[in-house]
C-alpha cells in the first residue's frame, strides 16, 4: 500500500483499545541491577511471549532540522521523555508493545520514523538523501529541539542503537541514560574497511548487495520480500505473522527509503562519501569516543549480529553507571521481548 499521498491529518493506525490494555500488562524480571557475569549463559532458546498491543494512535508530524519527522506519542507530557528509535528494515511498531509499557509508568514516549521511512519527509527536494551515522543523530537532536525535549532516555536497536550512542558520546548533557542494544555501534569507516571473520561477514549479505546497481534494483523491486528474509534471518525464533511484517512494510514506501538505505550501507563501507557538514562530527566519531551516561545494553542471545562474551567486546566503551543483559530473543529486542525492553528503560532511569 502506497501511502506517501495522503495527508498527515488522515495517517492513523487503526484502535487504542489493545494499547491501552497493555498499558497495564506487569512488566517480565529480565533486568535486575547487576551486569551479568561473562561466563553466565543466556536463557534457553524460546519464542517472544506475545503480546496484545498491535497499534498505536495518530501520527503526529512536526519540522525539524532537514525533515518533517512523523512520530507517535504517549504517555502524560510532562513525564520524564523516553525516545525510542527503529532500526533497518524495521519501524515504529518495534516500539507498538513498549510504548504503553512506559506511558503506564508515567513516562513520555516519543517514537520517530527515521529519515527515509513511514512519514517522515525531507523539507526541500535539494537536500542530499544522506545516511550517513551523525546525520541521523543531527535529526533526532532536532526534533528533541523541536519538541522542547531537554535531555530524554534514548533507547534503540540498530540503526537506532547507533544514533543513541552518538547522541550519548558527542552530547552527553542532552542525553539521560540510554539503552543500546548489541553495545556500542559507532562506526569508524576506515577501521570498518578491514574484513571481519567469513561468518559474520556472510551474515552482512545485504550491505555488499547494496553496493552494487543489482542492490539498487532489487532492493526498488522486492523490497517487501528481501525485508521479510532479512526479519526472519535476524531473529531465527520470533514467530511474527504476515500482519506483523506487513503492517511495518507500509513504512517502506516512502519515496526516499530505497536511497537513505542504500547510501548508509554504502556509506559504511567507504563506497558513498557524506556531506562536509558532517566531516567534524565524523572525525570525532572515528575516535571512537567513550559513552559516559548512565547505560543497559542488551545482547539478543539469537541475534547473529550480538559478538561473543556476553557484552565484554564493547564493555569498555561504557564508564559510567552500567548494566548488561543477554534474552532469550533475536535482533528485533524491542519487539520480542517488550517487557524486559521497558523494564530496562525503568532501570536505567534509575542507575
Amino acid at each position: 500500500m502506497d501511502m506517501s499521498g495522503l495527508p498527515p491529518s488522515r495517517r492513523h493506525f487503526l484502535g487504542t483499545a489493545a494499547t491501552a490494555a497493555a498499558a497495564t500488562a506487569p512488566f517480565g524480571t529480565a533486568c535486575g541491577a547487576q551486569t551479568q557475569s561473562a561466563s553466565e549463559k543466556p536463557e534457553p532458546r524460546t519464542a517472544a511471549v506475545p503480546v496484545t498491543s498491535t497499534s498505536f494512535g495518530p501520527v503526529k508530524q512536526i519540522n525539524a532540522g532537514d525533515l518533517n519527522v512523523g512520530y507517535v506519542e504517549a504517555g502524560p507530557v510532562h513525564g520524564q521523555p523516553v525516545i525510542l528509535l527503529h532500526g533497518w528494515p524495521y519501524d515504529i511498531h518495534s516500539y507498538v508493545a513498549v510504548a504503553p509499557l512506559l506511558a503506564a509508568k508515567g513516562y513520555r514516549v516519543v517514537v520517530p520514523y527515521l529519515r527515509g521511512h513511514g512519514t517522515t519527509r525531507f523539507l526541500s527536494g535539494k537536500t542530499p538523501r544522506n545516511a550517513q551515522q551523525s546525520a541521523f543523530a543531527v535529526d533526532i537532536v532536532a526534533l528533541m529541539d523541536a519538541l522542547r525535549i531537554e535531555k530524554p532516555i534514548l533507547a534503540g536497536y540498530d540503526w537506532g542503537s547507533r544514533t543513541g550512542d552518538i547522541i550519548a558520546a558527542l552530547w552527553p548533557e542532552r542525553c539521560k541514560a540510554l539503552i543500546s542494544t548489541t553495545g556500542y555501534l559507532i562506526v569508524n569507516v576506515e577501521a570498518n574497511k578491514m574484513p571481519s571473520p567469513p561468518k559474520s561477514e556472510w551474515a552482512w549479505w545485504y550491505q555488499y548487495y547494496f553496493a552494487t546497481e543489482r542492490g539498487v534494483l532489487g532492493l526498488k523491486e522486492y523490497r517487501h520480500d528481501l525485508a521479510k528474509l532479512v526479519w526472519r534471518f535476524n531473529s531465527p525464533t520470533w514467530n511474527f505473522s504476515d500482519a506483523t511484517f506487513d503492517r511495518t512494510a507500509a513504512a517502506f514506501q516512502n519515496p526516499d527509503y530505497v536511497g537513505i538505505v542504500i547510501d548508509n550501507y554504502r556509506w559504511r563501507l567507504g563506497l558513498a562519501k557524506g556531506e562536509p557538514r558532517y566531516s567534524s562530527l565524523e572525525k570525532r566519531l572515528a575516535a571512537a569516543p567513550t559513552i559516559g551516561v548512565p547505560t543497559i545494553t542488551i545482547d539478543g542471545a539469537h541475534d547473529p549480529f550480538t559478538p561473543p562474551g556476553n557484552g565484554s567486546a564493547y564493555r569498555k566503551k561504557f564508564t559510567g553507571k552500567y548494566a548488561h543483559r543477554t534474552l532469550p530473543v533475536g535482533h528485533n529486542v524491542p519487539q520480542e521481548a517488550p517487557q524486559a525492553f521497558a523494564a530496562a528503560v525503568v532501570e536505567v532511569d534509575r542507575l
